[in-house]
């Protein structure tokens, strides 16, 4: 498998057949006298600011924290918890139940607090 054709930036899935964000992010943990392993897959605008340039993922966290749509970190999913790599990445979680859906619920929260907004 070739990890950024395969992985990088495909849409995620949870058990439910929710879209859940894309994975913006890999994490490889390297273990002294064995090969790389995979440990995680991240979702987040500061893995994708990240990936740009670091003072960009610095803006944006901070940008997040002020405005309160999330703590400022990506979510990290355990390559355990992937099922299936194709065209999404299905992963053994419900999307509801994980932070990767907090700027959903924030502007949900935020819609609401508008005049005619529900």
């Amino acid at each position: 498998m070739d990890l950024i054709r395969d992985v990088l930036d495909n849409q995620l899935v949870d058990r439910n057949g929710r879209k859940m964000g894309k994975v913006d992010g890999i994490v490889v943990e390297l273990r002294e006298g064995e090969s790389p392993r995979l440990a995680y897959i991240e979702t987040g605008l500061p893995t994708l600011a990240r990936r740009l340039h670091p003072r960009i993922a610095r803006w944006v966290i901070a940008l997040e924290r002020r405005w309160g749509a999330k703590r400022g970190e990506s979510y990290r999913i355990p390559w355990s918890k992937v099922r299936d790599v194709g065209i999404d990445v299905d992963v053994d979680l419900d999307a509801e139940a994980t932070p990767a859906l907090a700027y959903e619920q924030w502007l949900r929260q935020a819609i609401a607090r508008i005049p005619g907004g529900r």
